[in-house]
C-alpha cells in the first residue's frame, strides 16, 4: 500500500441508483462507521457501461440520490458522471477524484461482494488499486472466499487484504471486507412494485417516493 495519509479516507459509492433505496443508504452508513470515513461521496453513473440503460434518466437518478441523502451531513453527492457524455468507468472516476482531492487524500471504493468478484472484467481494473482502497461489503456469515474468485483477483485479494482500520494507514492499494446488516431490498423489486401499482413504502425514503410519483417513473415494465 502507498504512503501514510494525513486525512481520513473518503468513501466512493457509485451506482445506477435506479432508484436509490434503504439498502444503499444503510450500506453507506455502515461503511462510514466501520471504515472511519470522513465522508461518503455518492456518484450516480451517467452511462453505465456494464448494464442496460437504466429506466430513469441520469438527471432523475441524480435528483433521487440528492433527495435521499439530504439530511445526512456525512453524505455528499457528485453529479460529474451524469454531466459527462462519456461512459462511467470506475477507473476514470477515481482518476478524476484523485485530481480533485489531491495526492494526500485516501479514497475507498465501496462495493458489494458480487460486484467485487467481477472486478477483472472492469476497464483497467488493476489501476483501480493504485488509485484507491477497495472495501467489500458482505452478508454476515458469507465472508469473501478467495477460492471462489477469479485467479488473478484472488491473488490480489490475498496480497492486499487488510482490516478496515488498516485503510487509515495508506492512501490506496488495500482490500478490506466488512459485514453489513442484511436488507433484502433490490431496485428491480421496487420497479416491479411500482409497475404493478403497488406501494414501495418503507423500501426507500418518502422524499424519493414523492419524486417518483411526481415524475410518474417506473409505471410500467419496458416492452423489450
Amino acid at each position: 500500500m502507498a504512503t501514510m495519509p494525513e486525512q481520513r479516507p473518503i468513501g466512493v459509492f457509485g451506482g445506477t441508483f435506479d432508484p436509490i433505496h434503504h439498502g444503499h443508504l444503510r450500506l453507506a452508513q455502515e461503511a462510514l462507521e466501520n471504515l472511519d470515513l470522513a465522508q461518503v461521496r455518492w456518484i450516480p453513473a451517467g452511462r453505465p457501461p456494464h448494464r442496460a440503460e437504466p429506466r430513469a434518466t441520469p438527471q432523475q437518478r441524480l435528483q433521487m440520490v440528492r433527495l435521499a441523502v439530504q439530511d445526512n451531513p456525512a453524505f455528499a453527492v457528485d453529479g460529474a458522471e451524469v454531466a459527462s457524455a462519456d461512459p462511467s468507468y470506475t477507473v476514470l472516476t477515481l482518476e478524476r477524484l484523485r485530481r480533485e482531492c489531491g495526492p494526500a487524500q485516501p479514497l475507498v471504493l465501496l462495493t458489494g461482494a458480487d460486484a467485487f468478484a467481477g472486478l477483472p472484467t472492469w476497464h483497467r481494473w488493476q489501476d483501480i488499486l493504485a488509485l484507491a482502497h477497495v472495501a467489500v461489503v458482505y452478508r454476515p456469515g458469507f465472508s469473501i472466499d478467495p477460492a471462489a474468485l477469479p485467479v488473478e483477483l484472488a491473488r490480489e485479494f490475498q496480497a492486499r487484504r487488510c482490516s478496515p482500520r488498516e485503510l487509515q494507514a495508506a492512501l490506496a492499494g488495500g482490500i478490506a471486507t466488512f459485514p453489513m446488516t442484511p436488507l433484502a431490498i433490490a431496485a428491480t423489486q421496487i420497479r416491479q412494485l411500482l409497475a404493478a401499482g403497488r406501494s414501495p413504502r418503507y423500501l426507500l425514503p418518502e422524499a424519493v417516493i414523492a419524486y417518483i410519483q411526481a415524475q410518474q417513473l417506473y409505471l410500467s415494465t419496458p416492452s423489450n
